[in-house]
């Protein structure tokens, strides 16, 4: 039997405790299932707020990743993965110690209770779009059909974004595009 592989991207962020230990720690998690794979690691961006403004800045990256794994089931296995590295949702955009949102699983095109995909905020948060443009530039996104580097060049927001030159992890540095 053969086994089909999609391939995700994941956006991670963190603002409370040791932010980069909190994004470590997700992609180990996330890369110690048997069904998933991360494959590719974006450079990391420091981020001002959005939303709820009375917070730390985030570090925000986007994960590739290989999975067998139906999309529904990959957002199950996210969402666990953010409580049992500490996350609580006290605030509608509130501090946090991990998020973890899909941002597409393939060229699928979801639209649940639990799961949008694409993610339907992505075009509009540079610290999404600047970070996926690093890992997937020329990807089209399945609705608008725009390449994420379009996105990216055209997303209000750029100028509270900040490339981190210090790298996440040993192991874990960005995968040169």
């Amino acid at each position: 039997m053969t086994v089909h592989l999609q391939t995700a991207y994941l956006s991670l962020g963190s603002n409370l405790g040791d932010r980069r230990l909190n994004l470590r720690s997700a992609i180990e998690v996330l890369d110690s299932h048997p069904e998933i794979h991360v494959t590719r690691v974006s450079p990391m961006y420091e981020t001002e707020p959005v939303g709820y403004l009375d917070q730390p800045d985030f570090l925000n990256l986007v994960i590739e990743l290989k999975t067998s794994l139906e999309a529904k089931k990959l957002w199950k296995i996210t969402s666990s993965t953010e409580i049992e590295l500490g996350r609580q949702r006290d605030i509608k955009w509130g501090p946090r110690t991990i998020d973890i949102d899909i941002l597409l699983v393939d060229q699928q095109v979801i639209d649940t209770v639990d799961l949008t995909l694409p993610h339907p905020r992505m075009a509009e948060r540079a610290f999404v779009l600047l970070p996926l443009a690093d890992l997937a530039g020329d990807l089209v996104h399945p609705v608008t059909r725009q390449t994420v580097t379009d996105m990216a060049n055209r997303v209000e927001g750029k100028d509270g974004v900040f490339l981190c030159k210090i790298p996440l992890a040993s192991g874990l540095e960005p995968t040169e595009s």
